[in-house]
C-alpha cells in the first residue's frame, strides 16, 4: 500500500474542503505535519483510520462529533452538510480512490441529526479512467491491509507502548498471524468443521413454502433496478456534455498567446498517454492469451520426462515392433500372388499363414503414434521455453509502459502547475475552469460507481432469490457425495494443522531476532527482547550470567514497540517473497504516527530519528513545534519530501499567537479567527531552492 494523496472536508477541526496532503516515497520517504496541541494532528491520524477501517483511537475524543461545527451551524435548518475523508493510494501498480461520507442536519431547536457513514471506492484502469471495482470495498481494503492490523501502521507515538501494557487479552499473537498469513490457516480450519457438521445435516429436507413470497420481491427488485439504470445513463450523458465542455476550453487555451505551446505540449503529453493505455490494455490482452494458451505447458514437464522413459524402455524390451505395412501383406492377397512369385490361394496353408501377419502387424501401427507421441513431446519443451522467454517480454513491455506513464504523469503536473500560476489572469481562469470540469467528472464516475454498485446488489438479490426456487432439486445429488467429502475434510484439517503449526514457529523466531536488533541499535542499555510463544514481548537483562526480567521504563516501552512494529513490518515483508499464503501486499507498508518523541530525552530521540524512517517504506509523522527539534530536523531533514503546518484560527480574542520556522520563513502555528468559530487550515511548506 504506497500512499499517494489524503483530503478532508468539514471534518472535525477542518472547515471546509483542505488542500489535498501529499505524501513522500522513494528516496524521500517521509512526510512531517506541524502543529500545536489541539490543532488537528491526532484528527488526521483519525482520518486515515475512519476512512479505511471506521476506527477511531483512544486519543481520539468525542468521535460521535465528527462533523464540523462551523458547517453545522452556518447551514440552514433541514440542509444537509457534508464530512468526507478521501484517500488515494496505490497497490499492484493500481491506484485507488477511496472516500467515506457522512451527513449531518440541523433539525427545529438546534437539534443535529448525524447520518451513517458510507464508504465508495474507484479503482483506476489501464485506460486511465477510474471505474468502481467488482469487489466490495471493505473486501478490497482487507486484503491489502486487514483492520486488525491497522493498530500497527497508524498510532499515537507516545501512548504506542499500550501495545503491551494492560493488555490481558494479548491479541498481538492473533494480529501478528493476520500479517504472516497465517490467520488464514486459521479460518480455513474453522470453515472446514463448520462444514463437516453441515455435511452431516445437509440430508435434511428444506421446505420452501413462500415461493410466491419471493417471486414477488423479485418483481419489486426488477422495477428497481430500472429506476437504477435510468439514473446510470443520465450521470453518462452528463459526463459526455463535460468532455465536449473540456475541449472548448482547450481549444481556447491554444488561442491565448503564452499558452499555445505549454497547451500543444500537454495535448502532446495527453496523446502519448492515450496511445501507451491503449498499447498497454493490448499487451495485457495478448498476455492473457498467451497464458490462456500455453501455461499448461507448465505443468507437463514431469509427465513428459515420464512419458519418453516409458517408451524408450518398450522399444528396449522389443514390445514396439517396426516391419512391413499392413497395406503391403493385404496387397498381396488380393493379387493371390506371393512376393517371391509363388501362387496364394486362400485354401492353402501359405495363405493362412501370411493372412496371420496381419495381427502381428497391428502393433506397426503404434510404432508409428509412438513416434509421432515422442515428437510431439519434444515439440513441447521447446514450446514451453518459446512460453517463458515471450512472457518475459511481455511483463518488460508492461512494465516499461507504467514507468513511461509515470513520468508523462509528472510532466502534465508541470504544465498544469504552471498554467495555473501564469501572469495571464485569462489563462489562470481557464485552466481553473478545466480542473473543475476534471474534478466534476471524477465526482459523477464515483457515484457511477455508487450507482453501479446498487445496481449490482439488486440483481444478486434477484440471483439469490431464484436460486432459494431451485434448491430442492439438486438436494438427492448431494446426498451420494456427502461421505466422500466427509472424509476429505477431516485429512485437510489435520494436514493444515501440521502447516500451520511450522509457519508460526519460523515466522516467530525470525521476529525476535529482528525486534533484537533494532532494539540495539536505538537503546544503549544492555537489555534484550524476549518473545515467548504466546508473543508477550519483555525485556531480559544478562549482564549477571542469569536472564532476569526487567521493568522496563515509559520511554524503553516505547523504543521496545517501535522496535516490534519495525520487526513485523521487515520480517513480513522478508517472509512473504518466499513462505506466506495469503496475506497483504508486500511490496510497500506505510507508517503514520502522531506525536512519536513526545516521552523521550534527547539521546532516545535522536536514535529513533535515525531509525523510523527506516522502518517502512513511507514515514508520516505530526509533531509539535517542541518534538521537531533540532536533533530530529538534523537527523530527518535530508529525507523529508513533504512537509506541511495546521494553523489553527482561534476565536479567542486575546489568544497567544504561535509560529514555527522552516526554511528561512515563518508559518503561523495560532492566529486570530476572523469569525467567533475555531477551525484549522492546512498549508503546505515550500523549501527554498538553492540556485
Amino acid at each position: 500500500m504506497k500512499l499517494i494523496a489524503l483530503q478532508l472536508c468539514n471534518f472535525r477541526q477542518f472547515y471546509g474542503k483542505t488542500i489535498p496532503i501529499k505524501f513522500g516515497s522513494g528516496a524521500k520517504n517521509t512526510t512531517v505535519i506541524h502543529g500545536n496541541n489541539g490543532a488537528g494532528k491526532t484528527s488526521i491520524l483519525n482520518a486515515f483510520t475512519w476512512v479505511l477501517y471506521e476506527k477511531f483511537t483512544a486519543a481520539f475524543s468525542a468521535p460521535e462529533l465528527l462533523i464540523n461545527q462551523r458547517a453545522i451551524q452556518e447551514n440552514k435548518v433541514g440542509v444537509s452538510v457534508e464530512c468526507w475523508v478521501e484517500l488515494q493510494f496505490e497497490r499492484d501498480g493500481k491506484r485507488y480512490q477511496l472516500k467515506r461520507k457522512c451527513y449531518a442536519t440541523k433539525k427545529i431547536n438546534n437539534i443535529i441529526e448525524y447520518s451513517q457513514a458510507k464508504l465508495f471506492i474507484l479503482v483506476s484502469g489501464d485506460d486511465g479512467k477510474w471505474y468502481p471495482p467488482l469487489e466490495e470495498p471493505e473486501d478490497i481494503i482487507g486484503q491489502i491491509l486487514p483492520e486488525s492490523l491497522h493498530q500497527y501502521f497508524f498510532f499515537d507515538g507516545e501512548r504506542i507502548d499500550n501495545f503491551f501494557r494492560n493488555n490481558k487479552n494479548n491479541t498481538i499473537a492473533e494480529d501478528t498471524k493476520e500479517l504472516l498469513g497465517v490467520k488464514v490457516l486459521d479460518r480455513a480450519i474453522e470453515h472446514l468443521k463448520k462444514a463437516e457438521k453441515a455435511l452431516k445435516e445437509e440430508l435434511q429436507a428444506i421446505g420452501d413454502p413462500q415461493t410466491q413470497k419471493l417471486l414477488k420481491q423479485q418483481q419489486i427488485l426488477e422495477s428497481s433496478i430500472a429506476e437504477t439504470q435510468n439514473k446510470i445513463a443520465t450521470i453518462s450523458n452528463r459526463v459526455k456534455q463535460l468532455e465536449q465542455d473540456k475541449k472548448y476550453l482547450v481549444s481556447q487555451l491554444q488561442k491565448l498567446s503564452g499558452a499555445d505551446q505549454l497547451q500543444q505540449l500537454k495535448n502532446n503529453l495527453i496523446q502519448q498517454e492515450i496511445n501507451l493505455r491503449r498499447n498497454l490494455v493490448n499487451i495485457k490482452s495478448e498476455l492473457k492469451q498467451l497464458l490462456s494458451r500455453y501455461s499448461y505447458l507448465v505443468f507437463l514437464s514431469s509427465i513428459t520426462s515420464e512419458s519418453l522413459d516409458s517408451i524408450k524402455n518398450s522399444r528396449r524390451k522389443n514390445l514396439l515392433s517396426s516391419g512391413v505395412k499392413k497395406e503391403f501383406i493385404q496387397y498381396l492377397l488380393e493379387q493371390n500372388q506371393c512376393l517371391c512369385g509363388n501362387p496364394l490361394l486362400p485354401e492353402t496353408t501359405t495363405y493362412q499363414k501370411v493372412a496371420g501377419l496381419l495381427n502381428q502387424l497391428e502393433r506397426d501401427s503404434v510404432e508409428v503414434e509412438t513416434s509421432n507421441l515422442e515428437g510431439e513431446i519434444n515439440n513441447s519443451h521447446n514450446r514451453l521455453t518459446e512460453f517463458w522467454q515471450e512472457l518475459d517480454r511481455k511483463q518488460d513491455e508492461i512494465n516499461r509502459h507504467y514507468l513511461e506513464l509515470n513520468k508523462i504523469e509528472q510532466e502534465l503536473e508541470k504544465i498544469n502547475s504552471k498554467l495555473r500560476n501564469y501572469p495571464d489572469l485569462n489563462i489562470q481562469q481557464l485552466q481553473q475552469q478545466l480542473e473543475t470540469i476534471d474534478q466534476t467528472v471524477k465526482d459523477l464516475i464515483l457515484e457511477q460507481g455508487i450507482t453501479d454498485q446498487q445496481l449490482s446488489t439488486y440483481q444478486q438479490a434477484i440471483t439469490k432469490l431464484s436460486q432459494q426456487i431451485d434448491q430442492q432439486k439438486f438436494q438427492e445429488t448431494k446426498q451420494i457425495l456427502t461421505q466422500k467429502r466427509i472424509r476429505a475434510t477431516f485429512n485437510s484439517i489435520e494436514r493444515i494443522i501440521e502447516v500451520k503449526k511450522r509457519l508460526e514457529e519460523q515466522f516467530r523466531c525470525s521476529l525476535v531476532a529482528k525486534v533484537g536488533e533494532i532494539f540495539d541499535s536505538i537503546s544503549f542499555t544492555p537489555y534484550v527482547p524476549q518473545l515467548s510463544e504466546n508473543y508477550e514481548l519483555t525485556l531480559i537483562e544478562q549482564t549477571s550470567g542469569q536472564p532476569t526480567k526487567v521493568a522496563a521504563s515509559t520511554g524503553e516501552n516505547q523504543i521496545l514497540s517501535l522496535s516490534f512494529v519495525g520487526a513485523i513490518i521487515d520480517r513480513v515483508r522478508e517472509w512473504s517473497r518466499h513462505n506466506t499464503l495469503m496475506g497483504p501486499d508486500s511490496s510497500t507498508f506505510p507508517i503514520v504516527m502522531d506525536s512519536p518523541f513526545g516521552s523521550l530525552d534527547r539521546v532516545y530521540r535522536t536514535q529513533v530519528a535515525k531509525v523510523i524512517p527506516q522502518l517502512a517504506n513511507q514515514l508520516v509523522i505530526l509533531v509539535t513545534k517542541t518534538q521537531w527539534r533540532q536533533e530530529v530536523e538534523a537527523e530527518m531533514a535530508s529525507l523529508v519530501d513533504q512537509q506541511y503546518v495546521l494553523i489553527y484560527h482561534s476565536p479567542k480574542p486575546d489568544c497567544q499567537k504561535d509560529w514555527l520556522k522552516l526554511y528561512g520563513t515563518n508559518y503561523s502555528l495560532v492566529c486570530q479567527s476572523e469569525n467567533q468559530f475555531e477551525y484549522t487550515e492546512i498549508i503546505s511548506v515550500k523549501p527554498i531552492k538553492k540556485h
